[in-house]
């Protein structure tokens, strides 16, 4: 990988009265960094960060975030910009190649893709293998790292072909698990991918046709599912991102890799916030309620708090919420729901925040779960299928971090430190002296 980081000159830490000079670097955009990797060995001291909220531990070239202003660039093109003019699979290929297809480019990627959505017909068996009631991300997470058992031909990733085989694998056969593992929690037969269709259309009929009736698919619900798809694709050094790369930095194979990143998106502080804002909405019940629930989120010695508001990186509008606002009306609006509560609760909810003092002064925006969950629940999914899908889209970002890790030649095998201040050096008691 190509290197842009630029040298602005650098920082002096002063530790007992000696002085040291570290490195300050740049990049295209964005804060700058002050380069702390020679610091043990000069001054046998580490950093301390927990959740390494002020640490970069990569240089990368995919994703930027600006939460001061609410923006989101997927490899400099604004996501307003792609959910409306691109689609899930072409802004993958931008994600993992660094530049938009040509057309004989697309035409070629979209081509391969649908070549691999089938699964290995033995895992079937490993699907049988799960209870009736199991939670589809915990079929998700089992399914993706048992992948690595059944693709022998793609675990090398030093070579390059290979390691192309494992993404285009992994985003082809990933709405195929995830459809499985939904219809598998129903009860209902498994539908086999249609390459006739296109991505977002394929999955919807993965997950809605039964073999006794025919799904027609609704055009503009293909194009809904397709924007939530490439609104969550990929969000800069998130939780399960850097996961991924954590797990990438050992030599492990993608599967696995990908496997790690799914089981640490299924936390209720990553991607289960959708889940929770909609269960949010439905405990309100009615919009006369509303100033009974805005007064506790108001009320510091009350531990409720309202979902779908507020971001850790974003200090502004998410401009994922946006393109979502839009794609919820759209939703509601095609499937004929115009007097639905919970979205009635919605639109006043988010009416307060940009109104009132108390919201604007924290910065508490509406976000993307706000929205997301409302149009998945209109879509037919239940809610224990929403991080399903954020892990079906997150895949693309996931992959293309872990492929960008591989090619930078300072990574390092991840081994964060700590401050320990457990029991010091002691000895030994045996048991009859205890």
């Amino acid at each position: 990988m190509e290197t842009n980081i630029t040298n602005k000159g650098t920082a002096t830490l002063t530790v007992d009265g000696k002085s040291y000079e570290l490195p300050i670097y740049g990049g295209t955009i964005g804060p700058d960094t002050i380069d702390v990797r020679a610091l043990y060995k000069q001054t046998g001291m580490f950093t301390f960060d927990p959740g390494y909220t002020s640490t970069a531990s990569t240089e990368s070239q995919i994703t930027f975030i600006d939460g001061d202003k609410g923006q989101l660039l997927y490899r400099g093109y604004p996501i307003e910009q792609l959910a409306e003019k691109s689609t899930f699979l072409e802004t993958a290929y931008l994600l993992i190649n660094g530049e938009l297809p040509t057309h004989e480019q697309s035409i070629e990627f979209t081509n391969t893709i649908t070549n691999h959505t089938m699964l290995h017909e033995q895992i079937e068996r490993f699907f049988q293998g799960f209870r009736r009631d199991a939670h589809p991300m915990a079929m998700l997470c089992g399914t993706v790292g048992a992948l690595s058992a059944f693709y022998h031909d793609s675990l090398n990733i030093e070579d390059n072909s290979q390691r192309d085989i494992s993404i285009h694998r992994l985003i082809a056969k990933m709405p195929t698990i995830a459809a499985r593992a939904y219809k598998y929690s129903i009860g209902q037969p498994h539908v086999f991918p249609d390459n006739s269709l296109s991505y977002s259309e394929n999955f919807l009929n993965m997950c809605f046709s039964v073999p006794a009736e025919k799904y027609e698919i609704n055009p503009i619900i293909a194009d809904a599912m397709d924007k939530i798809f490439i609104l969550h694709a990929d969000h800069e050094q998130n939780a399960s991102t850097s996961t991924v790369r954590l797990a990438g930095s050992s030599g492990a194979n993608p599967y696995a890799c990908i496997a790690s990143g799914v089981a640490c998106l299924w936390g209720p502080s990553h991607g289960g916030a959708n889940e929770a804002c909609l269960n949010m909405l439905k405990e309100i019940g009615t919009v006369d309620r509303i100033p009974e629930f805005v007064a506790r989120a108001k009320d510091r010695n009350d531990p409720f708090r309202l979902m779908g508001f507020g971001h850790r990186v974003y200090k502004n509008y998410d401009p994922r919420a946006k393109v979502m606002q839009e794609t919820t009306h759209a939703v509601l609006g095609e499937l004929g729901i115009k007097d639905s509560p919970v979205l009635d609760i919605a639109m006043e909810l988010e009416k307060i925040a940009l109104n009132d003092p108390y919201f604007i002064d924290k910065k508490l925006y509406p976000n993307v779960d706000f929205y997301s969950g409302i149009v998945l629940s209109a879509l037919g999914f239940p809610t224990s299928m929403f991080t399903v899908l954020f892990a079906m889209s997150r895949t693309v970002g996931w992959i293309s971090q872990w492929n960008e890790m591989l090619e930078d030649s300072s990574q390092r095998i991840g081994r964060p430190r700590q401050l320990y201040t457990g029991a010091g050096l002691r000895d030994y008691t045996p048991m009859d002296k205890r």
